[in-house]
């Protein structure tokens, strides 16, 4: 990361420009300010909604104090009745177990350091695979950002794969492949089959010895490649290795600007503790690595997976990950592979987003239980099983903990909400101190905007996502139909000459 934000980072902000427009703002920048805001904690950018979340804050604050005795008053009372007993028990053993927990992780976190930069020699064979559906443009900009690697030619094979696309993907496919000529092989699929099953082409055509796959929305930095490539030189157990997401279109709104502070500790806190011992959860569909060896020998399971008897067309990379994971390979994070991504602007499309996830983690847990507590690998494996065991602890306790702070708001509104908005606020700190830190930026302050907005509007998410956790749909693209879903091992593939 260090190298990115020295002299490469004004020509790789002046690439992104080039490409995108949507970083049009850093041109006119100085090398701090355009280096996300680096070593600037002015608040003069968005200087009005800034001053509305400390305003919020303090509001919330002086709120909950105003009524703290009241509410601990409310709170004897409860606990006079048994389930009332039990329900605070509850809340406070789950508080000190995510106490342990963060406490655990910061130590991981403390030990961690990405993989060394592999040089060419050391660099092994490499197939970057984009699939694409109704991208348009943005999979030209994409595969833009991936032929300016810095990563050796002959060793760099980049696949492009429309999965059917109904707009004008593949005349922008099409318009790369004469651009970038050699560099890149186009396929479009018949129909539109599912990210998975167009994934399982490029797998199937590409002949280097780690595959890589890039989300058609997303843009990566010369040295992304080599940086996520790095970790299999470095140990021979890795099977797969996911990159480090931020949010591309964090100028384009506030859900954008949220999300950008807790990507940042969910990827570069959480998995660099998961890193540790070698159990990385997830490999985000936006930039990871998978080596063929890990790949191939589960590539026919994870096609034809199925779940509740349908075939599976979502959480394709957190299912790869499980099938690598339980084969005994190790998945790392590399922290300095940086992929930007587009995330969604309205309320509509990010719930739809978020739904499609949680279901994923939910099916891909269930998924874990057969083998997570078995001798699946040869080297330790209690940092994977205390991480198990903490997922479904958040997972499970919090919903029902949740209908409690449902009642307690509807039986006494005028003490419980500024109390669970109080709550909201101080959970917040953590993601927002760890993107101060990183980013040294007055833009953590959106991670308590986050906080709130999750309280008031998608802390049901997650319950919502286990109740339906069998339904497949895709939400944020069109839906295939079950036929179309079907895995198909012969060739679908039309490719073009350009």
């Amino acid at each position: 990361m260090s190298r990115f934000f020295s002299g490469e980072a004004s020509d790789y902000f002046s690439l992104v420009t080039s490409l995108n427009g949507r970083f049009r703002n850093f041109a006119h920048l100085s090398q701090a300010d355009a280096n996300e805001g680096r070593g600037n904690f002015d608040l003069s950018r968005n200087s009005s909604a800034k001053t509305l979340i400390l305003l919020s804050i303090l509001t919330i604050f002086v709120g909950a104090w105003a009524k703290w005795t009241d509410f601990d008053e409310t709170i004897m009372f409860l606990k006079s009745y048994d389930l009332g007993w039990i329900y605070i028990m509850t809340g406070t053993i789950m508080l000190a177990i995510n106490v342990v927990a963060f406490l655990w992780r910061l130590s991981l976190v403390a030990r961690y350091r990405p993989a060394p930069i592999a040089t060419d020699e050391q660099l092994l064979t490499c197939t970057v695979i984009v699939p694409a559906y109704n991208e348009g443009k943005q999979v030209l900009r994409t595969l833009r950002s991936i032929a300016r690697s810095d990563f050796p030619a002959q060793k760099l094979e980049i696949i492009a794969i429309d999965d059917g696309s109904q707009d004008d993907t593949w005349y922008w496919i099409q318009k790369a492949g004469r651009e970038l000529g050699s560099r890149v092989k186009i396929f479009k699929m018949p129909k539109n089959s599912g990210k998975r099953a167009a994934l399982n082409e490029g797998f199937k055509i590409g002949t280097g010895q780690v595959f890589v796959t890039i989300d058609s929305d997303s843009l990566i930095e010369p040295q992304t490649l080599r940086r996520l490539m790095s970790p299999f030189y470095n140990n021979d157990r890795c099977g797969a290795v996911a990159g480090s997401v931020r949010v591309l279109n964090k100028h384009e709104g506030i859900i954008p600007r949220m999300l950008d502070v807790t990507f940042a500790y969910c990827f570069e806190f959480i998995r660099s503790s998961e890193s540790q011992y070698n159990t990385v959860f997830c490999t985000p569909g936006a930039l990871a690595a998978y080596k063929r060896d890990a790949l191939m020998p589960v590539r026919n399971r994870w096609l034809k997976q199925t779940f509740f008897g349908r075939t599976a067309n979502i959480g394709e990379d957190r299912a790869l990950t499980n099938w690598i994971i339980r084969t005994g390979w190790h998945v790392k994070f590399q922290c300095d592979a940086v992929v930007y991504t587009n995330i969604p602007v309205r309320y509509d499309g990010l719930v739809k987003m978020l739904i499609r996830w949680a279901r994923s983690n939910v099916r891909e847990m269930i998924m874990m239980l057969p083998f997570v507590f078995t001798k699946f690998r040869k080297d330790s494996m209690i940092g994977a099983r205390v991480n198990f065991v903490l997922n479904w602890i958040n997972l499970i306790i919090p919903n029902i903990l949740l209908i409690g702070v449902v009642f307690c708001i509807l039986w006494r509104p005028d003490i419980f909400i500024m109390q669970v908005m109080l709550g909201s606020i101080i959970s917040a700190c953590i993601p927002a101190a760890f993107y101060a830190l990183r980013r040294q930026s007055s833009n953590a302050l959106w991670g308590f905007a986050h906080n709130i907005f999750w309280v008031v509007a998608l802390a049901w998410i997650n319950a919502y996502a286990i109740l339906t956790m069998h339904k497949d749909r895709w939400l944020t693209r069109e839906i295939v139909t079950e036929e179309q879903a079907q895995p198909q091992e012969q060739s679908q593939l039309t490719q073009s000459a350009a």
